[in-house]
């Protein structure tokens, strides 16, 4: 086991003290005075590497070698000791890897933390810069991502996320197979804080990042699928020469990844299950991602593959063919969950649906596995009241583990502070360990079953607000005029169950902020059945969109303006009508003078008096 570093009472100068045996061979502390810094070979976004020359001495030998050094960018003072701890486990974890690079220890160099390395002479990055058009050929990408997805697939086993996948990454032996280098640096700095707010928000390089690696904590967790993406993202350059989002800034390649969800164009031409994995790497979510096993088999049976007759055959002559999805969810996603007999399972609901539309197996138990059937696999569940197991797809059940499953929305007993309370279920093991994803975590939460209860579920398309006894949110909400706060629509959910909200309500203009993110813990349901009172319900049907008001208003006037000419009418021939039966013959022929003229306009008895007053007048 490494010596445990820590730092000393003199911050000041950045001194470190070894606690534990100094013999130890696997000790990670380097006196800084046996490093001699040559000359910079590269920079990324936590710090620079160089070439550096190390000084070691014993009773039998005195010899000097190359090696490469990491030298981080400034850090806290405070977080120095976290830090160090951290490398003491990954230096610990990665010393029987074959795959990655080997690390020597760790020093302070020009009040710099640094970590030493075995030197390379080049990499995959070195080797595309010296051709012409910068990318390789089908045969070598195929043969580097097998030996990458074998060196990341170690990585996980250690529970270690690389988070920094890239040509320049990708280091050479002398026998030309794929060293991994730069391991872990981002997974060991995750939480630290960083010079900048700039480097904060970045976990790796910006053009092979995943979504939820810009945003950990809120768009997150960041799992073993984080790295798929890097690696997608990598075999694209190395077959295309281009580097993803190449001529973008950093603020332009989020929105496309993270705002707009778009993805790297994948070139054609790709045995179908090569181009089948990389555009699995390239979902948004996650869970929906293939595994590093998954990529390493689809890598390792294309290296052989010819292309013929228009198609891609294997050796054995069987043609290459897609796996189908089902149910709207990924191939990727449905491997993550093997069945075996005794398992408890049911009938999977459709994606961003809150209740399952077709229970056929509403809950039963495995007694058997059609193993001659095709690859989605037939199994046999025994379900209460029926006599005959069913045999059924597997793909279209979920194993249930002590009451839970992949999917599920949780809460954690107790209280919680740092992070949000309720999540997303992400794994749960038939020993009764679990994975959940919380607002609030840059990774996956892990622990017992029995830590976890039943929250309510939400999907796309429900409306929400906040609740009334929530005075500061952990995200920005808008309010309505009267100082309510607004009701939204849900049109994303989060892996960790972040809400991603609308408001169609609302009508807004230009550079308008048109959605908001959420916690569910915060928020609450609105429906028809859940406002009260008429003046509630109308509340919500205007919540449904912005023009919901002015239309109601315009038809409100229409009518009313319909209704006004209908009645007018109808009031105007009534009149006539009552006109005509008190005048009497003659009444309405033209009469000569001022008076006459007038006297049309007059009430029938009126009219008279002056009729009588102008027929009785003397005769000059």
């Amino acid at each position: 086991m490494a010596g445990k570093v820590v730092a000393s009472r003199q911050i000041s100068t950045f001194d470190f003290e070894i606690v534990g045996n100094d013999a130890d061979q696997n000790n990670l502390w380097i006196d800084p005075s046996k490093i001699r810094l040559r000359h910079r070979i590269g920079r990324g976004p936590f710090g620079d590497v160089w070439l550096a020359t190390r000084h070691r001495a014993t009773e039998d030998y005195e010899e000097y070698h190359e090696v490469a050094v990491k030298m981080l960018h400034p850090i806290k003072e405070d977080s120095v000791g976290v830090v160090l701890s951290r490398f003491d486990d990954l230096f610990s974890k990665c010393q029987e890897l074959e795959c990655v690079c080997r690390m020597q220890g760790v020093s302070m160099i020009n009040g710099k933390l640094c970590f030493v390395m075995k030197f390379y002479e080049g990499s995959i990055g070195d080797n595309m810069a010296r051709l012409k058009g910068g990318k390789l050929s089908l045969r070598d990408v195929l043969r580097y991502g097998a030996d990458l997805a074998q060196g990341i697939m170690e990585m996980h086993s250690k529970e270690i996320l690389v988070l920094n996948l890239k040509p320049f990454n990708f280091l050479l032996n002398e026998n030309d197979h794929v060293i991994l280098g730069d391991i872990g640096i981002p997974y060991i700095l995750l939480g630290i804080p960083l010079p900048s707010l700039e480097m904060t928000r970045r976990v790796g390089t910006p053009n092979y990042m995943a979504p939820e690696q810009w945003q950990p904590e809120v768009r997150g967790p960041m799992s073993f699928e984080t790295d798929s993406w890097g690696f997608a993202c990598s075999i694209v350059e190395m077959l295309t020469g281009v580097q993803p989002w190449s001529g973008k800034s950093v603020d332009e390649i989020y929105k496309s990844v993270v705002r707009r969800q778009e993805k790297p164009h994948i070139p054609r031409g790709l045995p179908p299950a090569v181009e089948n994995v990389i555009s699995g790497c390239f979902e948004y979510d996650f869970r929906s991602r293939p595994l590093m096993e998954d990529i390493l088999y689809a890598f390792r049976s294309s290296q052989n593959a010819v292309f013929r007759d228009g198609s891609w055959i294997d050796p054995g002559s069987i043609k290459i063919t897609e796996r189908s999805t089902c149910n709207g969810y990924s191939e990727w996603f449905l491997l993550k969950d093997g069945l075996q007999v005794g398992d408890v399972v049911r009938s999977r609901k459709p994606p961003n649906s809150c209740k399952p539309e077709n229970m056929e197996v509403p809950e039963g138990t495995i007694v058997g596995l059609d193993r001659d059937s095709d690859q989605n696999g037939y199994v046999l569940v025994r379900v209460h009241g029926i006599h005959d197991p069913l045999r059924v797809n597997g793909s279209t059940l979920e194993r249930v583990t002590f009451g839970l499953a992949a999917g599920d929305w949780v809460r954690l007993k107790g209280e919680v502070k740092k992070h949000s309370p309720v999540g997303i279920l992400h794994q749960v093991d038939r020993d009764g360990s679990v994975a959940v994803g919380f607002i609030g975590m840059e990774t996956l939460w892990r622990g017992s079953y029995s830590q976890l209860q039943m929250a309510e579920t939400y999907c796309v398309g429900q409306f929400v607000t906040l609740k009334s006894d929530t005075f500061s949110p952990r995200f920005e909400w808008p309010r309505k005029r009267g100082g309510e706060w607004a009701t939204g629509r849900i049109c994303q959910v989060l892996s960790n169950g972040c809400l991603v909200v609308k408001f169609p309500g609302m009508l807004t203009f230009g550079n308008e902020n048109s959605s908001f993110l959420a916690d569910p813990a915060e928020v609450k349901m609105v429906s028809f059945n859940t406002s009260p009172g008429m003046v509630k319900k109308y509340q919500h049907l205007e919540d449904f969109h912005w023009a919901v008001r002015p239309l109601l208003i315009a038809l409100g006037l229409f009518t009313a303006m319909k209704m006004g000419l209908f009645v007018g009418k109808r009031i105007g021939r009534s009149k006539i009508r009552k006109g005509q039966n008190h005048v009497a013959p003659g009444d309405c022929q033209p009469l000569e003078g001022h008076t006459a003229s007038n006297a049309a306009w007059l009430p029938p008895q009126v009219a008279n008096i002056f009729k009588e007053s102008v027929t009785a007048a003397p005769s000059w």
